[in-house]
């Protein structure tokens, strides 16, 4: 028998969407309304329950901190100003951001690339469970996600971890348009013997 189906949800994930960060108005939720959305989003799948990821909660002045961190590193290694000023500017126009660390255990029996594969769902469930919450949610990485000696300066990611995004929180400050989805057509294919 099949699980009881929960048209409301089905109707979320069906129009769920991302809104740009650069659009956020500045307000965000408190730790109240923000601890919530975080337990929710751990109901992640884990096979063997390793919890492969750590969870950082970046406020304002983390998020200056580490907008001037990324300016220093991208000049370090010799960005031009337009990449210095993304890796900056995702920080430095936050005002609330959720970061995801992928933390694998190795060696373990479970692949590594189920483990990093569950905290991107935790990304994931981030965004949606923020967005069910009434909250506009964007996962973003560039540069400052992939360069490890940002990484481990910015969140302290060992030599085995990763960034596996960064979730900015907020409310819309300006409605922007969804963008074009996939064709499923042209993508999902039905095997059938």
């Amino acid at each position: 028998m099949p699980h009881p189906a929960n048209p409301a949800a089905f109707d979320f994930l069906a129009r769920r969407r991302s809104y740009p960060a650069k659009t956020f108005n500045g307000q965000v939720p408190d730790r109240a309304a923000l601890e919530p959305i975080l337990n929710a989003a751990l109901r992640v799948p884990d096979h063997g329950m390793l919890t492969p990821w750590r969870v950082l909660v970046l406020q304002r002045a983390a998020l200056l901190r580490l907008a001037a961190l990324a300016e220093k590193r991208g000049q370090e290694l010799g960005l031009d100003d337009v990449a210095i000023g993304k890796g900056r500017g995702q920080f430095e126009r936050s005002h609330l951001a959720v970061v995801v660390i992928s933390a694998p255990m190795i060696p373990h029996k479970v692949p590594t690339s189920e483990q990093v594969a569950s905290a991107a769902a935790l990304c994931m469930n981030i965004v949606n469970a923020a967005s069910a919450a009434g909250w506009a949610a964007q996962w973003l990485t560039g540069w400052v996600a992939h360069d490890a000696v940002f990484a481990h300066q910015a969140f302290h990611a060992q030599p085995s971890q990763s960034v596996a995004g960064i979730i900015h929180i907020g409310a819309v400050g300006e409605d922007t348009p969804d963008r074009p989805r996939p064709d499923p057509a042209r993508i999902i294919e039905w095997i059938t013997e």
